[in-house]
């Protein structure tokens, strides 16, 4: 597990785990620190390398440009002159990379080395500021809350209550310094993420975009490489012709010589002083002990912890409460002091001193007195709505009209859901739609309202919900399977999820999101992706019953589950898990994992018919591959179980059909198959899939009957009955489908739901 979250609250109390957890955090930043220091003095080394390498390479062109060729005779072919200017081209080329490599470097400098030496000094080291202003707090709080305990209670009243008034100005401004620190040491947790990131990504740009120079330089001298090469090759079969003249002449010669060299239940917890008698004349002392009471076993744990000794915790110590009284001043000259009685050591009381007057109370109730301990643990806070939304048939109303209002006017319009209305108009629209006597306004033809202002007020409406729709009781459901597991485990579990949600806040989720669906489909024009959409619903949709650093830390898991919800909403609220409709339900067909085909090609309903025999039947790899960059992601994370007794395939075939049809006209459409036919993308009919011309219809007048129920889900298919008599049936380009014609309209019609006549 990472970091806990630090939350405010935990300030107040200042417990000793609170403390680890800081100390954890710091750790952290000061490994961050370590790194920063080593990464940047590895950049330096880097850099100082890098410029001896430029220097290296410089050397070496600046000798290859001084140096040329002397050649024997008065003369030089053009091969034997393209040569000698060769070394000055490798010296150019040589400079030219090193001039890239140099504002490599400067890049690096700018981009890496000073925005990560700027977050070390500027973020790490405020933290570092701000962690001594917090511990030299701690350590004036309790210093002044030790001397305001060790007071006389015998002074004057006045005197005690000055006294009391310096340390809680004290103790106030402790907590805020703790609250300012606390907020800081999970500000930089969170922006080291990007800013020292950011840095790095900046840095590979530049390293790939030097070698991307590198390349071009590379292609720029591709052409004068080829040249180069035949020169060379020239010279060299002008050399091989020579060399045999001189083994001649040498021959000739023989007597001259000549040389030739080559990486638990807890009811209540503070801190208390427990005094610690020793025998005369020594007296007493009081130690300051983190205390824990069990309520329900009366148990109370201490453990010894001085903020002033490095935060080191002690061992822990546990006693059984029988009774606790109040000791007065009488008895002890110290205030807010309990007299404990220990059941472990019978005859024993244990005298310990609170902090303060409400501390001392908030103990007593706790160890058993009347009044409970509730009252003092803090405010009951209460969320105040200006308006009464409630989930019902009103409710419900005001969300039809406000999506028929939206997906009317206003579908395309950029950042649908992100720009926000007016808050007056707003709040004045949402207390007209779920007020009886005025909800009766058609907002897809009322120009009072625009469309920012129409969503604004339903997303107002899902926030002012006493209960979020996705209620309080199954967020932690719905946020476990977003943080691990496939996609497919994923989409089951909150498949079940939401089927366990009350009827109403069912109904109105899935209106919400098949919305929400068509607002993402429109996202070209309104920039409002499936990733747009779960960051704003997210925390509408569903939030925790308590506002906590730790839920906020859940934002992105809430915002997944919404994703998930809208991409897969057919399924999900199309379907009961684990259940089949009742009444006469047609056969599955043959499972795309019983296929040759992993997945099934993209099909389109084409009146025209497509003489399947004439295509030759492509091997199965070739037609699997191209299926899967065909359906894209969405395979990814769809079920091969089917539900109320549909086909896998039929239910799938409407989403690719709404896909292709989406913006396309009928003639796109035809020019998309014909082009896969070509390619060979599509599969020839076999006795698996679709049946042979003559074997299924024997042309294409032959008629069938439907032997079951079917109903459409995508405009391309054709609803029926049982006994319905198709004509013009012949077989479709996907396996597993029929076209044919009833009452008039043309469609698609799943192969084993109907019997030839």
């Amino acid at each position: 597990m990472g970091l806990h979250p630090l939350e405010f609250s935990e300030c107040y109390l200042d417990s000793p785990v609170f403390r680890e957890k800081i100390k954890s955090h710091e750790a952290e930043l000061d490994k961050t620190n370590r790194f920063i220091k080593e990464l940047y003095k590895d950049g330096k080394n880097l850099i100082n390398a890098t410029k001896q390498l430029v220097l290296a390479q410089r050397k070496f062109a600046q000798s290859l440009g001084e140096f040329q060729f002397e050649y024997i005779g008065d003369a030089k072919t053009d091969d034997e002159r393209c040569i000698d200017e060769s070394l000055q081209e490798f010296s150019n080329f040589l400079k030219n990379l090193e001039d890239q490599r140099e504002l490599m470097m400067k890049n690096i400098t700018e981009t890496l080395m000073k925005p990560l030496e700027k977050f070390r000094k500027e973020q790490l080291g405020s933290a570092k500021a701000e962690r001594k202003r917090y511990e030299k707090e701690t350590e004036k709080y309790y210093s002044s809350l030790e001397k305001l305990l060790n007071m006389s209670a015998k002074k004057k009243e006045l005197q005690l209550q000055e006294a009391d008034s310096q340390v809680e100005t004290i103790r106030q401004h402790f907590q805020e310094e703790s609250l300012d620190y606390v907020c800081k040491l999970q500000e930089i947790q969170e922006r080291k993420k990007f800013d020292c990131v950011e840095p790095m990504l900046a840095f590979f740009q530049t390293v790939f975009t030097f070698y991307h120079q590198g390349f071009e330089l590379a292609n720029d001298f591709n052409h004068y490489k080829k040249a180069l090469q035949i020169n060379i090759q020239n010279t060299r079969s002008r050399f091989e012709g020579t060399r045999v003249e001189v083994f001649e002449l040498m021959k000739r010669i023989r007597e001259v010589p000549q040389e030739y060299r080559q990486t638990s239940p807890i009811s209540s917890e503070g801190y208390l002083y427990v005094q610690e008698k020793r025998p005369p004349p020594f007296g007493s002392s009081w130690v300051k002990r983190y205390c824990t009471f069990v309520k329900k076993q009366k148990i109370l744990h201490m453990v010894t912890f001085d903020h002033r000794s490095g935060g080191k915790m002690g061992e822990t110590e546990s006693v059984t409460l029988k009774s606790c009284v109040r000791k007065t001043t009488d008895m002890l000259d110290r205030r807010f002091c309990l007299d404990i009685e220990i059941t472990d050591r019978p005859g024993t009381v244990l005298t310990v001193q609170s902090l303060s007057e409400d501390d001392h109370k908030f103990w007593i109730h706790a160890m058993g007195g009347k009044e409970p301990a509730g009252q003092y643990l803090g405010k009951t806070y209460s969320k105040e709505r200006g308006i009464d939304a409630q989930l019902n048939d009103l409710g419900l109303s005001f969300v039809k009209n406000a999506i028929n209002a939206i997906e009317t006017r206003g579908i395309n319009d950029q950042g649908l859901y992100r720009v926000v209305g007016v808050s007056s108009k707003v709040q004045k629209l949402l207390s007209l739609m779920i007020d009886e006597k005025s909800n009766d306004v058609d907002l897809s033809t009322s120009e009072d309202w625009d469309v920012k202002t129409i969503t604004s007020t339903l997303k107002l409406y899902l926030r002012s919900l006493p209960e979020p729709l996705m209620t309080y009781g199954l967020y932690k459901d719905f946020i476990a399977p977003a943080k691990g597991g496939s996609p497919e485990s994923r989409s089951q579990a909150i498949h079940c999820l939401v089927h366990k949600l009350p009827e109403k806040n069912r109904l109105v989720l899935g209106l919400l999101l098949k919305h929400l669906a068509t607002v993402a489909a429109h996202s070209k024009l309104n920039l409002m992706t499936v990733a747009n959409l779960g960051v704003v619903f997210g925390p509408t949709l569903m939030r925790p019953q308590e506002d906590t650093v730790a839920a906020i830390m859940d934002l992105k898991f809430q915002n997944i589950v919404v994703e998930i919800l809208i991409e897969q909403h057919e399924k999900i609220f199309g379907d009961v898990p684990g259940q089949s409709s009742p009444g006469l339900s047609g056969p599955t067909r043959q499972s795309k994992k019983l296929s040759v085909r992993q997945n099934r090609p993209l099909a389109v309903y084409n009146p025209k018919k497509v003489d399947l025999q004439a295509v030759s039947s492509p091997s199965p790899d070739v037609g699997s591959n191209s299926d899967e960059m065909s359906l894209g992601s969405n395979e990814s994370v769809s079920s091969q179980s089917t539900a109320s007794g549909t086909p896998p395939e039929k239910a799938n075939h409407g989403r690719i059909l709404a896909s292709l049809s989406t913006g396309d006209s009928p003639g796109a459409c035809i020019a998309v198959a014909a082009s896969r036919l070509n390619s060979g993308a599509l599969t020839k009919a076999s006795s698996d899939g679709v049946k042979s011309v003559d074997g299924v219809t024997g042309g294409g007048g032959k008629r069938a009957m439907a032997v079951y129920p079917c109903e459409a889900e995508h405009e391309s298919e054709l609803s029926f009955q049982v006994g319905a008599i198709f004509s013009a049936v012949a077989p479709s380009r996907e396996p597993g489908w029929l076209e044919g014609e009833l009452e008039g309209k043309k469609g698609l019609i799943p192969e084993n739901y109907v019997e030839m006549l």
